[in-house]
């Protein structure tokens, strides 16, 4: 037999080493981050003979099981096999491409399925399915019969919805943390385009970036791609038109993955019609949402209310929708990529306008029940929902202030959320809401001068008493000419407060007085009028008679305990604690000022926990810690600069302050007194508070340089006589 020539012309070819059947990728660019997912996943597949790994497109999930695959596969003496299933659109086909991706050969005409169960039989084995989601059936039907069958099989598979196997362990993969992301787009910018690397120019930029392509690897990977032409400041000016911008990627990606909004699009062929709806409807969310705000908003034509439950489960399974478990309970979510590809849909079907109209009646009256909930026992539950749904509420507003003639109605919800803005530590973005409301040309109905006196009184706490003037003044008078019982004693409370805080004592007292019979007269019971008491009593304590404030705080006490109301108790302990030191007991002030700042913390109030701190201090260095005052007063400052002008510049409130001034630079010296300062401006009030709880934290930090003890009038004890009343000086009598 004659042995064939090589063709002349031709030179002689190595022999090439042969590709195995389903091995897995190498990879062509450095993995990135997600150590801590990455070690959760080793540990579940050391528990479980199938686990999922779930998330939405793009997240990392075929990349992460790789990369998970390739650790574990010293493990297997039977090798690791990857099936890459994207490509197989007829289920039919499946175990043929098992079959291939395992390198399983036979020639006989028996099915497919009958060669794996035989072939894998005593095997040791990890499967990495990859792409199933419109498979998701037959994969669940195949992959069940081999693990039942093959006790040493193992799979992990990668897809955007469950297999909803016995046995699985899904393991939802989330975005990139922030630090992570920022590692990734810098790296896969530094291939594109050599010599880039993150400055102080430009890493706000690349920061803001990364937050609002969610941390989604493929949507990082195809920005740093676009960095070959553009800066990174430029990318993210163009970002709002995501889906047009981050196209293009290598030329070896998925099908799936070579542009953002393919890889979603992916998503989206798979659901079936009613969770397309509900995906296009549930884009009108701003943040986090619950399932009744989704039935309410969402339900409607082609979907009714009862339907969605189903739907959003739906949405859950295929990383659409996220659940997230927060202050306010369970939530559902959707990342802003998957919400723009939505409100794209929406947008198609001519049905904006309606769905963001509902949206915004379903907030308008989740405000108004938390207005009305927050005067009880369920003041922490309403401060957590209403953080929870701000970014909603706030679209709330932009949507009535969008359309014509609904001014109105942003103005309301500006107003209800007085609580919000006040109760909540959330000052600087109330006025700019109240501000922005009430620029529209409006009747002076209700609404608007609701939203005059809360922004008077919102800049009363922020110490602009010409704002503050401006809107009360105007909420007075036009609430007198449209006989609007209830505007008037907002507002003259709201004057007596800035009369309080400016140190019009005699003022504040009459303007308090009348407002609170303003309220009697109408029957109103709520956290404000309690505060209008406690305000009260600090007009007549600052006027000199401590005794009748302390009764008066008393009797705010007693109602507070008996609705279950936190908030404005916390300003009546405030009182009683000033009336303890007051009486030579600066350990039961202590008490009391513990209990004002957990009750102010547990709201993010920062107005309360910055007067508790101030008095706190003067209590510390009466018993003699005149160090830890010294922090303690510099704590009270980082508040402060969160809320307006310390102690609103006033001589009555600032008596504490200057006293325990006075007191710590005598017992340390200048120089440890302001190094007191410096260490308490480092701390935030979480540890500020855990500070106070622990007894002053001998541990924690301290300024350094320590002056000599106490001194006869600081040192605590019958000794010296009993701790000196804090009213002295100056303007009257502390507090």
């Amino acid at each position: 037999m004659r042995r064939s020539q090589r063709p002349h012309g031709f030179p002689h070819a190595p022999d090439a080493s042969p590709v195995t059947p389903g091995a897995l990728p190498a990879e062509l660019s450095a993995f990135v981050g997600r150590a801590d997912e990455l070690a959760a996943l080793g540990r579940r597949m050391d528990e479980a003979r199938l686990v999922t790994v779930v998330g939405p497109g793009g997240v990392g999930k075929t990349r992460c099981a790789v990369k998970i695959a390739t650790r574990l596969k010293k493990r297997y003496c039977d090798d690791v096999r990857m099936v890459e299933l994207s490509a197989v659109h007829d289920p039919e086909l499946l175990d043929h491409a098992v079959v291939d991706a395992l390198g399983l050969t036979d020639h006989t005409g028996r099915p497919p399925r009958a060669i794996l169960l035989e072939q894998l039989a005593g095997r040791r084995l990890l499967l990495v399915l990859d792409g199933f989601e419109h498979l998701v059936d037959a994969c669940a039907g195949l992959v069940g019969e081999l693990l039942r069958r093959h006790p040493r099989l193992r799979v992990l598979a990668a897809g955007r919805l469950p297999l909803e196997v016995a046995g699985e362990h899904v393991f939802p993969l989330a975005p990139m943390t922030e630090d992570d992301a920022i590692r990734l787009f810098a790296e896969r910018a530094a291939a594109v385009r050599p010599g880039f690397r993150l400055t102080d120019r430009n890493r706000t930029a690349a920061r803001e970036l990364c937050r609002r392509l969610d941390g989604i690897p493929l949507a990082l990977e195809l920005a740093a791609g676009r960095l070959r032409v553009l800066s990174v400041e430029q990318v993210l000016q163009r970002l709002d038109d995501r889906f047009r911008l981050l196209t293009g990627c290598s030329r070896s990606a998925l099908p799936r993955h070579r542009t953002l909004r393919t890889a979603i699009g992916w998503s989206h062929e798979l659901c079936a019609p009613e969770q397309r709806l509900l995906w296009a409807r549930l884009s009108v969310f701003a943040g986090q949402f619950d399932l009744e705000a989704a039935e309410y908003v969402c339900g409607g034509s082609g979907l009714p209310p009862e339907e969605v439950l189903d739907a959003l489960s739906g949405l859950l399974a295929h990383s659409v929708v996220v659940r997230e478990e927060s202050a306010a309970g369970s939530r559902y979510r959707m990342l802003d990529t998957m919400r723009e590809y939505g409100a794209e849909w929406l947008a198609a079907t001519g049905d904006t306008d309606r769905l963001r109209r509902r949206h915004r009646d379903w907030f308008l009256g989740l405000a108004t029940w938390c207005e009305l909930d927050w005067f009880g026992p369920r003041q922490r539950q309403v401060a957590a929902r209403a953080e929870s749904e701000l970014p909603n509420l706030r679209r709330a507003m932009e949507c009535s202030l969008e359309i014509p003639g609904e001014a109105h109605l942003a103005q309301y919800l500006a107003g209800t959320l007085w609580f919000l803005w006040v109760g909540c530590g959330r000052l600087s973005e109330g006025r700019r809401w109240l501000d922005h409301v009430l620029e529209e040309e409006t009747p002076y109905d209700p609404s608007r001068l609701k939203a005059l006196w809360v922004l008077g009184c919102v800049a009363v706490v922020q110490g602009d008493p010409a704002g503050a003037i401006s809107a009360l003044q105007e909420c007075r008078e036009e609430a007198d000419r449209a006989g609007d019982a209830t505007a008037l004693a907002y507002a003259a409370h709201r004057l007596g407060c800035l009369a309080l805080v400016t140190d019009d004592m005699v003022r504040a007292r009459r303007l308090l007085g009348e407002a609170l019979g303003r309220y009697r007269e109408l029957g109103e019971l709520n956290s404000v009028v309690l505060m209008a008491r406690v305000e009260l009593a600090m007009a007549v304590g600052f006027l000199g008679d401590i005794a009748a404030a302390a009764a008066m705080c008393e009797e705010v006490r007693e109602v507070c305990e008996d609705h279950g109301e936190r908030w404005a108790l916390g300003y009546a302990l405030y009182v009683l604690a000033f009336a303890a030191l007051q009486e030579g007991r600066p350990d039961r002030s202590r008490e009391l000022l513990v209990e004002c700042l957990t009750t102010g913390h547990a709201f993010r109030d920062l107005l309360g926990p910055a007067l508790a701190l101030e008095l706190l201090a003067l209590v510390t260095v009466v018993e003699g810690d005149a160090a830890e005052a010294a922090l303690l007063q510099g704590a009270a400052d980082r508040i402060w600069a969160s809320v307006g002008p310390p102690l609103f510049g006033s001589v009555y409130f600032g008596q504490p302050r200057a006293r325990c001034e006075r007191l710590a630079r005598r017992e340390l010296g200048d120089g440890p007194y302001e190094s007191g300062l410096r260490v308490g401006g480092g701390l935030d009030l979480d540890a500020v508070l855990a500070r106070v709880l622990a007894g002053g934290a001998e541990d924690g930090p301290r300024p350094s340089g320590h002056g000599p003890g106490p001194s006869s009038e600081s040192r605590p004890g019958k000794a010296n006589g009993p701790a000196p009343s804090p009213a002295s000086g100056a303007g009257g009598p502390e507090l």
